[in-house]
């Protein structure tokens, strides 16, 4: 199993992400937010082709699709958290740490 904790900054609704592989092309994912459309997100995501989430091939990743649809802000970074979790459980990418630091 593969977990993401995203804290996505100001509004301050952490996001736990577990992903689970099922098959050869398919993962499960649990998510737990605070955050209501993260839930709402969350509900269209259950089963995952995690080679369809890595490629903007075709229609594109389905995380970003429904993300477009349920999320009011399109700078949340939970979607990518999602991807990266999927990424690792499928054996595509190592678990490595994802920081973006902002300042003015």
């Amino acid at each position: 199993m593969a977990k993401a904790e995203i804290k996505p900054g100001i509004c301050g609704f952490t996001t736990t992400v577990e992903v689970c592989k099922t098959g050869v092309r398919s993962c499960s994912l649990t998510v737990k937010s605070d955050c209501s459309h993260i839930r709402e997100l969350a509900s269209k995501l259950t089963e995952l082709d995690p080679f369809r989430e890595i490629a903007f091939r075709g229609e594109g990743p389905l995380v970003f699709r429904e993300a477009a649809r349920t999320l009011p802000h399109p700078a949340c970074p939970v979607p990518i958290g999602i991807i990266k979790a999927i990424e690792v459980e499928a054996g595509l990418a190592l678990p490595r740490d994802v920081e973006i630091r902002l300042s003015k």
